[in-house]
């Protein structure tokens, strides 16, 4: 399930049609499966997973890339006999070996990711969360009940910094996973389009905060600037209504005013 907020109008999900050869640029691609000298339990207690920075083990990834994050965000072990004794079981695969993940409580964990979107009007993205019971101190911090909800909202950042967003919004969403078993992976994709026409600059910046849900971990980030909403992610163009339903299409924040192009 989803849901839409904006600052300036209420969020509304509908269809555009496809426009043809429409432009877009992939800014970010990413399925934590090569993370940079992983150590099981590294400062965290828990033999699933690693407090190291995402910056240690994902930054330059791509080349230049950076993280901003807020206290622990973790890579979590998903394969192999670490959880649990018997490890994870995913029975769609999407996970992989790795994914990352965050506490809903305690701390307000954050994941930044910032970005330049040029003279595009569309912040594109794609994502799978799922909770994940951890086997360690405190754990498992999911259960039958526990169904994650991450907050994801765009903010503009004239400055370019790397942060992990604040200031003007130009678009929000949730997305709400399901209550699994506390050893099994169950996926739930999101699709979210945020207009990005009245940015200063084209400086933007994604917040990732989980809300709710105990632990939950994400995967398979695609992020594109585009011309039109969901261009450059995988199945464009954007959905007929029906698809719509299926996929989850956020389109947030339609602005009132649109910047006008930059040569």
């Amino acid at each position: 399930m989803l849901k839409f907020t904006h600052v300036l109008a209420v969020a509304t999900c509908l269809a555009i049609p496809a426009l043809a050869n429409a432009t877009s640029v992939v800014l970010y691609d990413q399925d934590f499966e090569s993370p940079a000298g992983f150590i099981n339990g590294a400062g965290s207690g828990y033999k699933d997973l690693s407090q190291q920075s995402v910056n240690t083990l994902y930054g330059n990834q791509p080349a230049g890339f950076t993280f901003a994050q807020a206290f622990t965000v973790e890579t979590a072990l998903l394969t192999g006999t670490q959880a649990f004794g018997t490890g994870y079981s995913d029975p769609s695969g999407k996970g992989g070996n790795y994914a990352i993940g965050m506490l809903s409580s305690t701390q307000n964990d954050l994941l930044g990711l910032s970005f330049n979107v040029g003279t595009f009007d569309f912040f594109n993205f794609t994502v799978d969360i799922s909770s994940l019971g951890l086997d360690g101190p405190g754990g498992p911090f999911a259960n039958a009940q526990s169904v994650p909800e991450i907050q994801f909202t765009l903010f503009d950042n004239p400055t370019g910094a790397t942060t992990t967003g604040g200031g003007i919004i130009l678009g929000q969403a949730n997305l709400l996973g399901t209550s699994s078993a506390i050893n099994t992976l169950d996926w739930t994709s999101g699709l979210f389009s945020f207009d990005t026409s009245s940015s200063i600059n084209g400086n933007v910046t994604l917040r990732v905060d989980l809300l709710s849900g105990g632990y939950a971990v994400m995967d398979n980030f695609i992020i594109t600037a585009s011309d039109e909403a969901g261009g450059g992610l995988p199945g464009n163009s954007v959905p007929a209504p029906a698809t719509l339903a299926l996929l989850g299409l956020g389109l947030a924040g339609l602005g009132w005013s649109r910047r006008k192009r930059r040569s």
